[in-house]
């Protein structure tokens, strides 16, 4: 038997690969970056497992668990089970499908994921450039209840897919959107369309589920909405774009034009109102509590911008045995006052007539009128008249108030005797200005009261012709919508504060208003004596005669052309009457005798007047002593 031997070349060849292999190793061993990334795939792969862990406590479902569709095998069904719980029917029989319906008012589409409104059209009207009006398209709008079920699920209504059936009760359209667990078990939104009217029943209920819905924890109902562009000016129409509400037991109030987050208590309704047109959820019973916010869009007014503020509604919910159980109303169409007005919900708040006085104006008196003239005048012509009446009703006030000037002037260079014989002493200066003025019977007061009992109507006037609704897309003259500016140019480049384009309606209220002022700061500049240390009041006033109509110019070039209308004509008028009061009524001669036979009366001071000369004595008595004392 040949003896083995050891092979040197062998153990050479051995000793090479080992060699080779222990340089390959340390050739190959990882980096200090691949060491950190291992261990931050070996802590991620810790928390994924975490994660995976906590899952099955609550599942949070994602809209891609919704998609399987109709027609799903056991497979399928076994896990969306696994996914979904109880509500693995609804995405069994999900269909990505639109119910569309008509009304003489409305062409609406329902979805059938999230069971929601998807497109709301108002047959009756158009924009600014003659495209139909939508409230809701494109997912401006999104309506959703967040809740948990029993098996430790947080589902949103939004990604599932409801049922669609729609039949009739007498005239009236019902369209119902069942979110199903089984065909006896289902959450329900159920919409009743009238033929002819805006209030769109809604209730949201549900049956069966008060073993599947976990009532211990929160639920909430989330009611998003864009509004859409539907005006010429978009930073006009922003102004009257806000969130308007009833609350804490029938108040009504609103967020204003500024971006806004408020908490509300015993809310009866939430409406998303724009300039002329508003979505309005309302409950029978009110909602304990809710977070409303709105948020301004529009960056750069000078952009062609698509929407004008965002809005949202945060409503919690409680069920009822278990149920879901909302009865509510939906309110999608115009800011008309008397549509508004006729549901007796207090929705009529909507429209901006103004608080306190300026809205009973609007309410019983400027409204009333207007609806009168528009229902046989164009209009225009009807604004024009409204104005020629309430300027001649308010006539005996620019008479009191322009009498009261003439005697001011009268009495001027005896005033200025005064001041100047008692230029050392101011008290008794003003004491025998007073005496003389009470005599007479001419008082400054006498020309600032009737200028005052013309503001509340000046004011209310000023909120009425933006917010009346008729007036939209009603032409006259030149204006194409009196509810919009006018154009009569437009400009290659944007002036700040002013726009793009001029209008001329606001040019000619400029006009006459600079003519008033002149008419009306002459006298006023005469009849006001200069006192020493004082501001010369007759600058200031020639000051607001130049500053008044540029401030006009600049401000109501992007308003309603109705309002610069207004204005102009109002203007014109009152130059009229001033003119014929000058000239034809007040003669400054019999003005003067007058004032004469005054002064050779016995005057009675008022309770007023003997209080302030009391006050007046009393403080030049102390005066008196402080400089005794000094001495």
């Amino acid at each position: 038997m040949e003896e083995k031997k050891l092979d040197t070349n062998s153990i050479i060849g051995f000793a090479l690969i080992f060699g080779i292999m222990i340089y390959m190793f340390w050739q190959n061993q990882p980096t200090p970056e691949e060491i950190e990334a291992q261990e931050k795939a070996k802590q991620e792969q810790i928390e994924a497992e975490q994660k995976a862990k906590a899952d099955k406590q609550t599942l949070v479902t994602t809209p891609e668990d919704f998609t399987v569709g109709k027609g799903a095998d056991s497979l399928q069904m076994v896990q969306l089970k696994n996914k979904l719980g109880a509500f693995a029917y609804a995405a069994a029989n999900a269909a990505d499908e639109e119910t569309t319906i008509e009304t003489d008012v409305f062409q609406l589409k329902f979805k059938n994921k999230g069971g929601f409104l998807s497109e709301v059209k108002l047959k009756q009207f158009v924009d600014y450039d003659s495209v139909p009006i939508y409230i809701i398209k494109d997912q401006n709008a999104a309506f959703n209840i967040n809740f948990g079920t029993t098996d430790s699920r947080i589902l949103n209504t939004q990604d599932l897919y409801f049922t669609p059936s729609v039949s009739k009760n007498g005239d009236n359209t019902i369209v119902s959107m069942k979110l199903k667990v089984s065909e006896s078990k289902f959450l329900e939104y159920r919409y009743e369309l009238k033929p002819d009217d805006y209030m769109i029943d809604f209730s949201i209920k549900s049956q069966g589920l008060n073993d599947v819905i976990n009532s211990s924890q929160s639920i909430n109902l989330d009611w998003k909405l864009k509004g859409y562009r539907h005006a010429k000016s978009i930073s006009y129409e922003n102004r009257y774009t806000d969130i308007h509400y009833e609350h804490d037991g029938g108040n009504a109030d609103y967020t204003g034009a500024r971006d806004s987050e408020e908490a509300l208590n015993d809310v009866v309704w939430i409406g998303y109102k724009q300039h002329f047109f508003s979505s309005v959820l309302l409950t029978d019973i009110p909602f304990k509590t809710a977070k409303i916010t709105a948020e301004n869009l529009v960056e750069d007014e000078e952009i062609d911008t698509v929407y004008t503020k965002m809005f949202t509604s945060k409503i919690p919910l409680e069920l009822k045995g278990g149920e879901f159980n909302e009865s509510m109303d939906w309110y999608i169409g115009p800011n008309d006052f008397e549509i508004l007005n006729n549901y007796d919900r207090n929705l009529d708040e909507i429209v901006p007539f103004g608080w306190g006085i300026f809205g009973l104006i609007n309410r019983y008196i400027f409204m009333p009128l207007f609806a009168f003239l528009g229902g046989f005048l164009p209009y225009g012509i009807a604004i024009v008249v409204m104005t020629i009446l309430v300027k001649i009703l308010l006539s005996f006030v620019q008479y009191k108030q322009f009498l009261s000037q003439a005697k001011m002037k009268i009495l001027k260079p005896e005033l200025d005797a005064i001041r100047e014989k008692y230029k050392d002493n101011k008290m008794k200066a003003q004491q025998e200005t007073m005496a003389l003025q009470t005599k007479a019977g001419a008082s400054p007061l006498s020309g600032c009261l009737p200028a005052l009992i013309q503001l509340p109507v000046f004011y209310a006037l000023f909120q009425f012709f933006p917010s009346a609704f008729d007036l939209r897309q009603k032409s006259f003259l030149w204006a194409e919508d009196l509810s919009s500016y006018d154009t009569i140019a437009e400009l290659p480049f944007h002036i700040p504060f002013y726009g793009s384009h001029v209008s001329l309606f606001p040019i000619l209220a400029s006009i006459a208003i600079f003519f008033y002022m002149k008419l009306t700061t002459g006298q006023n500049i005469q009849s006001q004596p200069q006192q020493e240390g004082m501001p010369d009041m007759g600058k200031m006033m020639k000051y607001m005669m130049y500053f008044s109509p540029i401030m006009m110019l600049f401000f109501f070039n992007n308003y309603a052309s109705g309002l610069s209308l207004y204005y102009f004509i109002s203007n014109l008028i009152s130059i009229g009457i001033i003119l014929v009061i000058k000239n034809y009524i007040l003669d400054e001669d019999k003005i003067h005798a007058q004032i004469q036979e005054n002064k050779k009366k016995p005057k009675k001071q008022s309770k007023f007047q003997t209080k302030m000369k009391q006050m007046m004595e009393q403080a030049e008595q102390q005066k008196q002593m402080q400089q005794k004392r000094k001495k």
